[in-house]
């Protein structure tokens, strides 16, 4: 197959290029290369002859009505969004328009080139578009998980453009008949993942023997999903999934945060064994506006329709991850002055 990645330079984009290169894809990277772009994700596939990088912003309609007229593409995955959810915080403008307006040219251009199909082209071409459960807001303890009929309540301004965008992507299949499935998934974590996510941060602080900062007091609930399975999900769900259609991907491993720390710091003590225990280098740190108590989601409707389900239990995935970790210290280093400039006392595992 002929496919577009767009954010492919990213955590989970690039996840998603290794696996479709490996699997013999035609792959064209579609990535603006911010600073969630790190050319060092796709390095292992860059060489290879069905891989292609192309320098692009999705709010660049030229540019992106050109890729599509160029490669001709039989599947699309959108994944290029701005995604932190302190930025959104701080400065939302950037994540409407990326997310919001970036999503409405992406979607005019491929509706406009899907209407140039023939028939059997036209049939067979997708667009799947990647979201984040965030946009069902947050569960009390008791509350059942996310569906894919729950409502959207979305608290933070990353979360409000996610929304934005699904809704988008939803329209144009109703309205246009775009064959476009949409995909909304729990927190993600693995090799690659952008330094300033919890995890990195976690494993990173504790090793250089600094605070490990943790949000309020640490109770808040995450469902966490291994990046490898949510990848075979997008693969699933693009190959068997429904045009518009609606999956959501969870690891069904709800934990809290103050809990996640303790393990990381754990299997640090047994890899990495210093002259106490990381977890006393925990401290509490002022907790975020608006901070979501719980995210859990049900992927009932995947594991039915998709024949999908997580195949890493989250203790099994937090030790290949720190073992990787430990194996590329590089992926942790950063300029002290620039990691004070991105606040990453206050960072969290967003997905």
């Amino acid at each position: 197959m002929r496919v577009l990645v767009t954010g492919g330079c990213g955590f989970i984009g690039s996840a998603l290029v290794r696996r479709l290169v490996a699997d013999g894809h035609e792959v064209v990277n579609l990535d603006a290369m911010t600073y969630a772009g790190d050319a060092r994700t796709v390095a292992e596939v860059s060489r290879a002859n069905n891989y292609s990088f192309l320098k692009a912003d999705i709010t660049d309609r030229a540019a992106i009505s050109d890729a599509f007229k160029t490669f001709k593409p039989q599947q699309v995955f959108h994944l290029a969004a701005e995604s932190h959810v302190d930025r959104s915080i701080d400065g939302p403008g950037v994540f409407i328009q990326t997310n919001l307006v970036g999503t409405s040219i992406l979607l005019d251009c491929a509706l406009e080139y899907w209407r140039s199909l023939p028939g059997e082209a036209a049939d067979a071409f997708r667009f799947l578009h990647v979201s984040t459960d965030e946009v069902y807001g947050t569960l009390a303890m008791t509350d059942v998980a996310f569906r894919e009929d729950t409502p959207y309540a979305p608290n933070s301004p990353y979360a409000a453009s996610k929304a934005g965008a699904d809704h988008l992507v939803r329209a144009w299949a109703e309205t246009y008949g775009l064959p476009a499935v949409i995909t909304n998934c729990s927190n993600n974590y693995g090799p690659f993942q952008h330094p300033e996510k919890l995890i990195p941060t976690v494993i990173r602080t504790a090793l250089s023997g600094a605070d490990i900062p943790v949000y309020g007091t640490g109770e808040n609930i995450r469902d966490w999903l291994y990046v490898e399975d949510h990848v075979a999900g997008l693969i699933a769900a693009m190959a068997t999934g429904r045009a518009g259609r609606k999956y959501n991907f969870g690891g069904d491993a709800e934990r809290t945060n103050i809990d996640l720390v303790r393990d990381i710091c754990g299997l640090l003590d047994q890899k990495r064994p210093g002259t106490a225990p990381y977890a006393d280098q925990i401290r509490f740190v002022t907790d975020r506006p608006g901070h979501d108590l719980r995210y859990a989601v049900n992927a009932a409707r995947a594991k039915s329709e998709l024949s999908w389900a997580a195949a890493v239990t989250l203790d099994e995935g937090l030790s290949q991850t720190l073992d990787w970790y430990l194996t590329h210290p590089e992926w942790l280093s950063r300029d002290p002055a620039e990691i004070a400039r991105l606040g990453l006392s206050r960072s969290e595992g967003d997905a």
